[in-house]
């Protein structure tokens, strides 16, 4: 991809996304995600209906009038994307690839925690971290994570969220909100997923395509594993082939949802022919 491709591309995500940020997710980003609770601001004078509790006692018998003490909520806060860009999401029968839908539902994010005036860090993974780009603030820096999310090519194909968590865990070190995009088509992450989901606000965001779901019947297949790449061929014409594959998919979800849920973390499904927007919207909502 030349440049000027890339920055008509970034344009593009960032009028759609930050478009999403503003009239409908800025507000329920903040609502969501409180500050690490109230800091005091400054003094003022009593006005009727002010909570006699707030009074500065100190400040009133020094002017011989009543002053309230102001607070206000200490808002900064860290929002973390930990995106999966193993050979796995290199997938979409639906118009567009699962990274692509990763893309736009991080910058979305983004520019919502950039509403808000909190920092955005990035960490794409694959069996390996892949790129760290530490919590930051700003328009430019949203992009820098935009155009990285774009255009990156990762050194493996293989995919391990435990590793991810545990860098994640190393770097760092205060309570951030932690979303955790992927397909999750993986294993043997519950001890790492535990001890961030202790630290921080973690959510897994499970990006999918209908296909995946259940095989059509389409004869003998030849089918490429994106992150191994190694060709198989599947009988799809046998019932009990599709009802294995279907069975071993449901097991795979349930796994995702059942380790996030026992560790307090939360849930996100989203499927490509359907819009991430409601599936944010009412995951704020249920939050707030």
């Amino acid at each position: 991809m030349d440049t000027k491709e890339l920055l008509k591309k970034v344009r593009k995500i960032e009028i759609k996304t930050r478009r999403l940020s503003d009239n409908i997710f800025g507000g329920e980003y903040h609502s969501t995600f409180k500050g690490r609770g109230m800091t005091f601001s400054e003094v003022r004078q009593y006005q009727y209906g002010d909570d006699v509790r707030s009074i500065d006692w100190n400040v009133t018998a020094r002017y011989n009038e009543p002053y309230v003490k102001v607070f206000e909520e200490e808002r900064e806060l860290t929002l973390m994307l930990m995106i999966d860009v193993s050979g796995s999401e290199l997938f979409g029968t639906e118009g567009q690839f699962k990274r692509e839908e990763l893309t736009e539902i991080a910058a979305t994010l983004s520019f919502s925690a950039m509403q808000n005036n909190d920092k955005v860090g990035l960490i794409l993974f694959s069996d390996q971290l892949e790129l760290f780009i530490p919590p930051k603030k700003g328009r430019s820096h949203v992009l820098r994570i935009i155009r990285e999310l774009l255009e990156f090519e990762p050194k493996s194909q293989k995919t391990s969220i435990s590793n991810a968590l545990e860098f994640l865990s190393g770097v760092m070190k205060k309570k951030a909100i932690v979303f955790l995009m992927s397909d999750f088509i993986d294993s043997d992450y519950e001890k790492t997923l535990r001890i961030v989901a202790k630290k921080h606000d973690l959510t897994g965001i499970r990006i999918y395509d209908r296909h995946e779901e259940n095989i059509p019947n389409l004869g003998l297949v030849p089918m490429l594993d994106n992150e191994t790449g190694q060709t198989a061929y599947i009988n799809t014409q046998s019932a009990a082939v599709r009802k294995a594959y279907a069975q071993q998919y449901s097991i795979q979800v349930k796994v995702f949802e059942n380790l996030f849920h026992k560790n307090g973390a939360g849930t996100l499904h989203c499927r490509l022919d359907q819009s991430y927007v409601k599936k944010l919207l009412n995951f704020f909502k249920s939050r707030g």
